[in-house]
């Protein structure tokens, strides 16, 4: 499904037991300087990430101050986040001029600890190459790194390297808990454009070899996948930036099953397995 640009006045975008999407928790949050957002949401740990701007997090007296280090846009600096767990009362101050924040959260009951990713905390992985039109860059927030302290979430950020191409290629997909095979997480995306008047599309087939749904996604988009194969694209002339929450049924480690009628491709594709390494 496609949500399109909107200015949602700090209300989720992807809300606590989404038709779609039960497993997923989206909202965007923008604040002027010394404007502060408080959120709780029972039965869903969550992360703070701030797309622009810097912002002092308090999550039940546990402070982490200057989370954020991007100017104008997610492609000025590396991400940082809070994790914040499951129904935790959390309160952020923006301290720059102003700050755009993303919440990701998956559905998960038991209890964890706060705490911040900065820095090396970061996991880093880049595959792909410019002759098989899928060289991206991803970086994990709450990756591999931080596996012993989360439930079942998965946050990070993936960056098309250079300009058009493909992402998510091999088609895949993770719909059904059928371990060790596939396993079942919801996914939302929320794409970016730079220029920020590009746009790309996403492709979304139910069944190998059907004719299945494309949308046109343009800065700003939502795309929440509930089932099927899902490889996006974008625009020649451009770069793409997608923020991605995964939130696992039974397991935090995804388990991607790749359609057969292309799984041939994983090896063309230069790192490509490490990649999928990462979301283990």
């Amino acid at each position: 499904m496609h949500i399109a640009p909107h200015d949602n006045r700090n209300a989720p975008i992807v809300d606590v037991d989404n038709a779609l999407v039960p497993l997923n928790y989206f909202n965007i949050v923008k604040l002027k300087k010394g404007e502060a957002f408080e959120y709780q949401v029972p039965g869903y740990e969550t992360c703070i990430v701030p797309a622009t701007g810097t912002v002092d997090v308090d999550v039940e007296g546990v402070k982490f101050a200057s989370l954020g280090r991007r100017g104008v846009d997610v492609w000025d600096g590396e991400p940082e986040g809070v994790y914040v767990p499951s129904g935790a009362k959390v309160t952020f101050n923006c301290t720059s001029d102003e700050t755009e924040v993303f919440v990701a959260g998956a559905k998960y009951d038991k209890v964890l600890d706060p705490f911040d990713v900065r820095g090396d905390g970061i996991d880093l992985v880049q595959y792909g190459s410019d002759d098989t039109k899928t060289h991206r860059k991803i970086k994990h927030i709450l990756g591999a790194n931080q596996h012993d302290k989360v439930g079942r979430l998965l946050v990070s950020e993936l960056y098309t390297v250079g300009q058009g191409g493909w992402s998510g290629f091999p088609s895949h997909k993770h719909d059904t808990d059928r371990l060790p095979t596939e396993s079942r997480h919801d996914e939302t995306y929320n794409f970016r454009f730079r220029p920020n008047y590009g746009s790309g599309v996403q492709m979304l087939q139910r069944a190998d070899n059907t004719p299945g749904d494309a949308y046109h996604i343009m800065d700003g988009s939502t795309i929440c996948i509930d089932k099927g194969y899902h490889p996006c694209a974008v625009l020649p002339g451009y770069e793409m930036y997608y923020f991605t929450i995964l939130g696992g049924l039974s397991q935090r480690s995804l388990v991607q099953y790749f359609q057969p009628t292309h799984a041939a491709q994983l090896e063309t594709i230069p790192g490509i397995k490490d990649m999928i390494a990462k979301f283990k």
